[in-house]
């Protein structure tokens, strides 16, 4: 592999990989919270369909990315009022609202297959640093959202093992009802942070659609909120694990790409499948319950809680 080539397949992988790493970290701090959400398929459907459309009404990127946040979090609140204030069944409630995302943003998004977006994300190198022998190109000539996913992903970890707030994050999902003794507000921490996922979530369906592949099709997320689900496993709730999971996804995803750019005789759709099944491989060895509860899985995680039934 050159130089140049193993460069151009490591841009790609960050490019793909960050699409993925913004919803698996917002994932990771509702699951940390104990709610298990499995509508981060239809919050990033969302956020790339009301991201899109707003660049186009706006030719501002800017709004374009809040109103794809603000689009995701709506499904989010629909999510934490059915499975925290109802208690509904947290899975049942997650694959209704990714149907629910799925359906609406194939009907509202049909205007707009094909319209291009007048504004997109482009790459900004950073003077001196991108000028650094291999790194410089790979990690200093990304686009804005990259950078702040690269300043994100410590200061989430930094807040989940080293604040107060991340502390009473931890302990609501280990045992809400003991927090909830020690005056920690269970409800109100499991809202907040099942809201910013969602947000995260509808950003990196915004960056899909305004940044990595610019445009809308329907269901173009392809399976990459399922996925987000799965790197939290394979991350152990750990941002740094996450970030790494998500890279690896996103070094397959760019290998592929290019492997089919050179033409090789292997069959596109086994190239195609390949980030899938690298993420199937590695989920399912490392989601044993045995070497989860070791690595640190939220006790409560999936378990509504009420008040009135603390012991």
């Amino acid at each position: 592999m050159t130089g140049d080539l193993f460069v151009a397949i490591c841009l790609a992988a960050i490019a793909s990989g960050t699409s993925i790493l913004l919803p698996a970290l917002g994932e990771a701090l509702t699951e940390r919270s104990g709610v298990q959400n499995l509508g981060v398929e239809g919050m990033m459907l969302m956020g790339a369909l009301f991201g899109y459309i707003v660049d186009i009404e706006t030719n501002n990127i800017v709004l374009a990315f809040v109103a794809a946040a603000l689009a995701a979090t709506v499904l989010a609140g629909i999510h934490a009022f059915l499975s925290i204030t109802l208690r509904a069944n947290q899975i049942v409630s997650g694959l209704a609202v990714t149907l629910f995302g799925s359906g609406l943003t194939a009907f509202l998004g049909k205007p707009f297959v094909g319209a291009q977006a007048p504004v997109v994300l482009t790459r900004v190198p950073i003077p001196l640093l991108s000028q650094i022998p291999v790194l410089g190109p790979i990690l200093f000539t990304q686009d804005p959202v990259v950078y702040i996913s690269f300043v994100l992903v410590p200061v989430m970890w930094y807040f989940i093992y080293r604040t107060r707030p991340g502390l009473n994050l931890r302990a609501i999902g280990e045992s809400p009802a003991t927090a909830d003794a020690m005056g920690v507000g269970v409800t109100s921490r499991r809202y907040l942070y099942t809201l910013i996922g969602g947000a995260l979530a509808g950003v990196g369906g915004a960056y899909l659609s305004l940044g990595y592949t610019p445009t809308w099709v329907e269901g173009m997320t392809a399976g990459r909120g399922w996925i987000a689900v799965g790197l939290v496993v394979f991350g152990t709730w750990d941002p740094l694990r996450v970030l790494v999971g998500a890279y690896l996804f996103g070094f397959v995803d760019g290998f592929q790409l290019r492997a089919q750019g050179l033409g090789t005789p292997v069959p596109s759709f086994f190239l195609n499948m390949l980030p899938y099944l690298f993420t199937v491989v590695v989920v399912a060895l490392s989601s044993g319950e045995r070497l989860q509860r070791r690595l640190g899985i939220p006790r409560a995680l999936g378990q509504p809680y009420w008040r009135e039934e603390r012991t």
